[in-house]
C-alpha cells in the first residue's frame, strides 16, 4: 500500500506548492507553472507503477496542476489568458524535447557517466513528446473552451467546482485516450496498455477531485 498512500501525499504537495507559487508570484506564478508542470509531467511519465493493483504511469498529478492552471487563468483573467498559457506549454515541451535530443548526440567523454541514463530518460522522449504535444492540444482546448462554457452556464462563484470538474474531466479523457495510443500503444502489450489507459484516467479523476478545494483557496487570493 506504500504507492496508495504516498501518491496521495504526492497530491497534496504537488498542490500545495502550487498554491505557494501563485500566492507568491499571481497571474505570472500560473504562467510559469504551466510550463514548468509540462517538463515535468513528460519526465514523470516514462516511470510506470503499480497502484490498486494496475500499472499506471507517473505524471498525472503534476498535468492535473497544469489544468487547474488554466482553469484558475481563465476563471480569473479571461480566456484569452488561457489560451496563451497553454501555448507557453506547448512550445516549452517542443523546447525540451528538441534541446535534449541535441544534447544526446554529443559524443561523451571517456569519463562520462550521465550518458547512458540521459539516453534512458530521454531516449523515449520523441514518441512520448509526440504523443503528449498532440495530447496536449487537443485536451488543453477542449478544457479552455468547455470551461467558458460551464462558465456561461454556472457562473455563480459557489458553482466553480462544476465548471472545474467538468471541463478537466472531459478534457483528460480526450488527453489521456490520445496520449497513450500513441506513446504506447504497441510498445506495451494491448492489456498492459489498456490498464495504463484505465488507470491513468482514473488517477486524473483522483487528482481532479482533490485539486477542487485547492482551487477554491486559490481564488481567495488576490489577483
Amino acid at each position: 500500500m506504500f504507492n496508495e498512500w504516498f501518491g496521495f501525499l504526492f497530491i497534496i504537495v504537488n498542490f500545495t506548492i502550487f498554491l505557494a507559487m501563485y500566492r507568491l508570484f499571481g497571474r505570472m506564478g500560473l504562467f510559469v507553472w504551466v510550463g514548468v508542470a509540462t517538463i515535468l509531467a513528460n519526465l514523470q511519465v516514462v516511470k510506470t507503477i503499480e497502484v490498486f493493483g494496475l500499472t499506471a504511469t507517473l505524471g498525472n498529478t503534476m498535468y492535473g496542476t497544469a489544468f487547474l492552471a488554466t482553469d484558475l487563468l481563465n476563471e480569473r483573467y479571461g480566456k484569452e489568458d488561457a489560451k496563451k498559457a497553454v501555448w507557453l506549454g506547448f512550445f516549452t515541451l517542443v523546447m525540451m524535447t528538441v534541446i535534449m535530443q541535441m544534447v544526446l548526440l554529443f559524443e561523451p567523454s571517456p569519463s562520462d557517466m550521465a550518458q547512458e541514463s540521459l539516453g534512458q530518460l530521454f531516449g523515449l522522449l520523441p514518441r512520448i513528446a509526440a504523443g503528449s504535444l498532440a495530447a496536449y492540444l487537443v485536451s488543453q482546448f477542449a478544457d479552455v473552451y468547455i470551461f467558458s462554457y460551464l462558465k456561461k452556464k454556472f457562473p455563480k462563484d459557489s458553482q466553480f467546482w462544476i465548471r472545474n470538474n467538468g471541463s478537466t474531466m472531459i478534457s483528460q479523457l480526450l488527453d489521456t485516450l490520445v496520449f497513450t495510443s500513441i506513446a504506447f500503444l504497441g510498445a506495451f502489450p494491448a492489456g498492459i496498455w489498456f490498464q495504463i489507459f484505465l488507470s491513468t484516467y482514473a488517477l486524473k479523476w483522483i487528482v481532479a477531485l482533490i485539486d477542487t478545494p485547492f482551487g477554491y483557496i486559490a481564488k481567495r487570493f488576490p489577483k
